[in-house]
């Protein structure tokens, strides 16, 4: 067997697929691996680059193979399917990875540590939370409506609802009903509780980081956003500039060009979702609060008065997008009024 250069590792729950190449990429290796065979078997090798789709456990392995000495390659999902070369199966994919590893400009993912991960299973934990608490507010409402109780929209106009819901002298709810729902009502407030905790765990975990510190002098940045920035974002310096960084999270217009015409769409909603959700929200935030000053001269206020609510929004989450790039690679705070420099 030839000296092994480059291998192509996929993942799975009990067996895993290796695909090793020399440095002619000329395939060395086959072999079909267990689950409790793969350290042992990477232990034996000497060190070389061991490359894998992005998934749910490729940073662990990453981090153990890393500790055999090898160099660990994490390649997203979607720029290893074009190397797939027919059908579908753990042989095809190992070999399309380790295709796709040896591509110049390929672009990988960095490991992340276990406190990285961590703070990623807090803020997604929450966002499972939050959906959940979406689904049975919205099954309380639809319920409720009919037997003609309702109130506005919003998690905030829940009240009217539970006082009648809660009140047994009001006859609009059959006893039936009211016990049925009560259980729902149960749920949401459990989930009320479940996430403040999460939330008061992640804004402590934000008070020992500098980097998290920094970036809450951002408008629209609390300790959710910059927990979740730094948990998903590893390696700022990866992305060449600020508007790479927006792009990558899916805040920039969608380019469609062709015979020298540029074409723009909307945005391409690419990258991590949460995250990207996190900053628009906190965008929405900050130009309420734009709104309640009426004549706002800044940035953002000139934009809203001249396009929708939401545009701004999206406009103002790519702003300050770039600004947290900035601010992770060149350090400092953000300084909305920065002095000139003496001459």
């Amino acid at each position: 067997m030839g000296q092994i250069a480059i291998i192509g590792l996929d993942l799975a729950k009990s067996v895993f697929q290796v695909h090793a190449v020399d440095a002619n990429r000329n395939t060395v290796l086959k072999k079909k691996l267990r689950r409790p065979e793969i350290l042992g078997f990477f232990a034996e090798l000497p060190p070389c680059v061991i490359a894998m789709e992005a998934c749910a456990s490729s940073h662990y392995w990453a981090r153990e193979l890393e500790k055999l000495g090898h160099t660990s390659r994490i390649i997203p999902a979607q720029y290893v399917k074009p190397f797939v070369m027919r059908g579908k199966s753990d042989v095809v994919d190992a070999e399309a990875i380790t295709v796709a590893a040896m591509q110049p400009g390929m672009r990988f993912v960095r490991a992340k540590s276990l406190d990285q991960q961590a703070i990623v299973v807090l803020v997604k934990t929450r966002a499972f939370l939050l959906r959940q608490r979406s689904n049975a507010v919205n099954s309380l409402r639809g319920q409720m409506a009919e037997f003609g109780v309702i109130s506005g929209t919003g998690h905030a106009n829940l009240k009217p609802l539970i006082s009648v819901l809660r009140d047994e002298q009001d006859k609009r709810l059959p006893n039936a009903v009211r016990t049925a729902l009560l259980v729902i009502l149960d749920q949401i407030e459990a989930f009320n509780n479940n996430i403040e905790a999460l939330e008061k765990d992640i804004v402590a975990h934000g008070r020992t980081d500098d980097e998290i510190r920094r970036l809450l002098s951002v408008p629209g940045v609390g300790s959710i956003v910059a927990s979740a920035i730094k948990a998903f974002v590893p390696d700022p310096a990866g992305f060449r500039s600020a508007r790479h960084f927006a792009s990558w999270l899916g805040l920039t217009p969608r380019s469609n060009s062709s015979g020298g015409k540029q074409s723009s769409g909307r945005i391409s909603k690419m990258g991590n979702k949460d995250l990207r959700a996190l900053l628009v929200m906190g965008a929405c935030s900050t130009l309420r609060w734009v709104q309640k000053r009426g004549t706002d001269q800044s940035w953002a206020g000139r934009l809203l008065r001249r396009r929708p609510f939401k545009v701004t929004a999206v406009a103002l989450a790519n702003k300050t997008a770039r600004i947290i790039w900035a601010i992770l690679n060149k350090g400092g705070i953000y300084d909305a009024h920065p002095r000139p420099e003496p001459i």
